[in-house]
């Protein structure tokens, strides 16, 4: 056991170094390091860059090309393989060396021409117009390339019409400049610098580039020989990986990487183990967001990720930073073609799904076009397994976004991810070696399985207690332990939540009995054994968490556990005489009682003391404490109330759908009330986040965060339990979810290794 340990520490550690690296390792790219090859030193026939030109030389792959992949590895994409190849060769042959080598990677295009115009390859941003532009260059330097006449034409003709077409049309469009390399031979920038000069005016970035991109600077130095802006960004890449002989296909890109890693530790649920790391990132991104540092707002997905995380982290972000991508219409017309991805769309959706209170209009659009795009986008028809995992996702974010429970989206993040092919396509392919990792994922399933098998043991005792408190024997309540003790374990998964998670499932079964009880009293009598049977549960158990409770607390309890019954009870009560005196309340009557009778007290305030940090009386008695658990109790009401109106106007019970058409006088259809119970629950739901995201002290919160963080975790829950019917009485649905979350465990399929290049 203490070598396990010793081994776990030792990769926790190996990580941890990982996520604190200043530079980000970029993978090699065979395609940027080419274009930077054949820059000239000033007017001189001699390269600048020597030691691209001898790194090119020397990485020519068994087949002849210069893929940035290992043969065979991705099929679909020979497409970018051809455009590296051809980057290459054009390197070697404007500087008349190596013309083995150059023979050999035209073999390679020959034989893979067919790929050049196939609609299922992935095809790189700005190919259409890059490779082309490629192709002319090797004719004007005399190269026999291996296409036929008619399709090097169709090609050609295909480039000059999207540049004449609208959306290319103007030389200052973003979407041309980023395609600077297949612009050379075109009328429009093969009669001198002025063109080129209008791009660097209009596109080059703080750090000499364009677009951080290696490739589209090194073309643009091209013409421009001596723009010592552009030089210097070009050493600065090279320089960053200890003077490496080659480039990557983006440069920097620390910032993505850095969300994306934290984004990943949070997906594969370890995240709870690198806390510093994270903070660290996310105090960095927040120094650049305040900064409005170039790298984050120039990159939409990067953006809405940092956006995000921030956000729901507690940093103070304004959602202003969209302003004009609210519309569909306007966000393609003003994007580069990279950030049109459904990936990037995906995380402008998810960062929507955070709006507060007041409204945010622009998340609000935002979050209207997105959803929409990417319910009408199909993505699973694609061959490619990288979109197949994307298309899951968006089909989960889509259905879930609001009840999207952290374990089960561990385990769908863990089950879906591909560690051995995490390449990502711009123009040209590209991989985080550090990113993706494989030592993420063994750990994520190692410690996904480790917490499950401690809460199959713990759902064990807790089906003991059912057995040995009679409980199985009241046949008139939904009693099912499994379904309390699975919402825990799936927003309290760690193992030190061991109480906090047997305390609400327990709790659940006790309410639900006490729930049952009331509106069965008539036939099951009030004086009867099945009430000691209940009174004997809830007392013991209440009397064991308070004695746990006040020894991790310090400090007595006793009394708050006492008063979440009684009020319970007290509301209850208040229902039970309205229905019996068939006395129809108001609106505000209802959520005033119902908010408590929905019994979500004793099932989370009670967890909330065995969660790690110190619950003080002030911030138990907070009107903040009250306020948080009032929003995510009438979101438990008001959506229960949704799912079940059928059932519980068959049964006479109060529902707050049926009070909004009575009240209407018969003018409120249902559908009528049903829009504005759901407008209710948004207001609620916004309001609950807002004061979640609230760090200590501001505002004059004292309720510690993760004590916020379970009401908020909580409203996911019933979110989930309310989507169609009452949890409760449909089992079938949450089958697959409980065997997700705690009986079935992760086993990862075998993995090949394939090389990987770094710098």
């Amino acid at each position: 056991r203490e070598m396990i340990r010793w081994k776990e520490e030792g990769r926790v550690g190996k990580m941890k170094e990982v996520l604190r690296k200043e530079v980000v390792e970029l993978s090699v790219s065979p395609y940027d390091t080419a274009w930077v090859a054949m820059v000239g030193l000033g007017r001189d026939q001699q390269p600048r860059f020597p030691q691209c030109l001898r790194w090119v030389a020397e990485n020519q792959q068994a087949d002849g090309s210069w893929a940035s992949h290992p043969a065979g590895a991705d099929p679909l994409l020979v497409k970018d393989s051809l455009s590296s190849t051809l980057a290459s060769v054009l390197a070697l042959r404007s500087w008349g060396v190596a013309d083995e080598l150059v023979h050999r990677g035209l073999d390679f295009i020959r034989c893979n021409a067919w790929a050049a115009t196939d609609k299922k390859q992935r095809t790189p941003i700005g190919y259409d117009i890059i490779f082309p532009g490629m192709m002319e260059s090797a004719a004007a330097l005399g190269l026999n390339l291996p296409f036929h006449p008619s399709a090097f034409q169709a090609m050609l003709q295909n480039r000059d019409l999207l540049l004449q077409s609208s959306e290319w049309a103007s030389g200052k469009r973003a979407d041309v400049a980023f395609a600077a390399e297949g612009l050379a031979t075109t009328t429009r920038f093969n009669g001198g610098g002025g063109q080129w000069q209008e791009v660097l005016r209009e596109h080059q970035r703080k750090n000499g580039s364009l677009f951080n991109s290696p490739s589209a600077t090194a073309a643009a130095l091209l013409h421009l020989h001596d723009d010592h802006n552009s030089l210097a960004y070009l050493d600065s890449v090279l320089s960053a990986y200890d003077n490496s002989p080659a480039v990557p296909a983006i440069f920097p890109l620390d910032l993505f990487s850095r969300l994306d890693m934290a984004d990943n530790l949070l997906k594969l649920g370890i995240h709870q183990h690198f806390m510093r790391e994270i903070t660290l990132i996310l105090d960095h991104v927040y120094k650049c967001w305040i900064q409005r540092d170039e790298e984050l707002f120039s990159d939409i997905g990067c953006l809405a990720k940092g956006f995000r995380l921030l956000r729901l982290n507690g940093y103070h972000v304004s959602s202003e930073v969209f302003e004009g991508l609210d519309r569909k219409e306007d966000y393609f017309k003003s994007v580069l073609t990279q950030y049109k991805s459904n990936d990037t769309i995906l995380e402008l959706y998810k960062a929507s799904l955070t709006t507060l209170l007041p409204s945010e209009p622009i998340l609000d659009g935002i979050k209207d076009w997105t959803s929409s795009y990417l319910r009408q986008t199909s993505l699973s028809h694609n061959d490619s397994d990288q979109d197949q995992r994307l298309a899951q996702e968006v089909e989960y974010a889509l259905r879930f976004p609001y009840a999207s429970l952290e374990r089960i989206e561990n385990r769908l993040s863990i089950d879906t991810a591909d560690v051995d092919n995490h390449v990502k396509l711009l123009k040209t392919s590209y991989s985080l070696s550090n990113a993706g990792n494989k030592d993420w994922l063994e750990f994520a399933v190692d410690d996904f399985n480790k917490c499950q098998s401690l809460q199959r043991k713990e759902l064990e005792v807790l089906e003991r207690w059912v057995k040995e408190y009679r409980i199985e024997e009241l046949k008139f309540a939904r009693q099912k332990v499994a379904y309390g003790f699975f919402a825990a374990a799936a927003i309290l998964f760690s193992p030190e939540h061991a109480e906090a998670r047997s305390s609400w499932a327990k709790n659940t079964v006790l309410v639900t009995l006490v729930d049952d009880l009331w509106h069965g009293h008539e036939s099951i009598g009030f004086c009867s054994e099945k009430v000691e049977i209940i009174f004997k549960a809830v007392y013991d158990a209440t009397n064991e968490y308070v004695a746990k409770a006040s020894l991790v607390q310090g400090r007595c309890v006793k009394h708050h556990f006492m008063d979440m019954w009684l009020v319970l009870l007290d509301c209850m009560w208040q229902e039970y005489v309205r229905g019996r005196d068939k006395i129809i309340p108001t609106m505000e009557e209802y959520i005033a009682s119902g908010y408590v009778s929905v019994a979500l007290g004793p099932v989370i305030l009670v967890p909330m003391y065995f969660l790690g940090c110190n619950l003080s009386e002030e911030a138990m008695r907070s009107k903040e404490y009250d306020d948080l658990f009032m929003h995510v109790s009438v979101i438990a009401r008001l959506l229960n109330d949704l799912a079940t109106i059928g059932r519980e106007i068959a049964q006479g019970k109060e529902n707050s759908l049926a009070l909004g058409m009575m009240q209407g006088s018969g003018k409120v259809t249902e559908e009528e009330a049903r829009r504005e119970i759901q407008r209710m629950i948004e207001k609620h739901r916004k309001e609950l986040l807002r004061m979640v995201v609230l760090k200590e002290g501001d505002e004059g919160s004292v309720v510690p965060r993760a004590v916020k963080e379970v009401f908020w975790q909580t409203s996911k829950i019933v979110h989930m339990f309310y989507m169609s019917k009452d949890g409760f009485s449909s089992p079938h649905e949450m089958v697959a979810a409980i065997d997700s979350v705690i009986y079935k465990p992760i086993v990862l399929p075998h993995q090949h290794h394939h090389h990987h290049y770094s710098t």
